[in-house]
């Protein structure tokens, strides 16, 4: 049984609509975002994903608000096979936009079921 998304918002939004999906974007926070592509590319079983911001006050890539540094726990089918480098993969390509705009630093720990 996967996770929900936290809102189907954005599959609502999905296609034609580009804009409304990019100002739907922009009122979520950054973990919120990351959850909702995760679910839908991975199908997770278990998702826990952490802002760990307020720990690296002052260092680099570190901005004012926060959401810069997250830890992401994981665990899904889609990781069965698969090495190491391979999952990560897997979760930067979920979450690219993310890690171009804000996200400075995403510590993973993906597994697949079982492990």
């Amino acid at each position: 049984m996967g996770l929900r998304p936290h809102g189907v918002i954005l599959r609502a939004f999905a296609g034609p609509c580009k804009a409304r999906r990019t100002a739907l974007l922009a009122l979520m926070t950054y973990a919120d975002r990351m959850r909702e592509k995760l679910v839908a590319a991975l199908a997770p079983t278990r998702l826990d994903i952490q802002d760990d911001s307020h720990r690296h006050h002052g260092h680099a890539g570190w901005k004012e608000g926060g959401e810069t540094h997250f830890s992401l726990d994981i665990v899904s089918a889609a990781f069965a096979g698969k090495s190491r480098v391979e999952r990560q993969r897997l979760v930067y390509a979920a979450v690219k936009e993310e890690l171009t705009e804000r996200v400075h630093a995403l510590q993973i720990k993906a597994l697949a079921p079982g492990e």
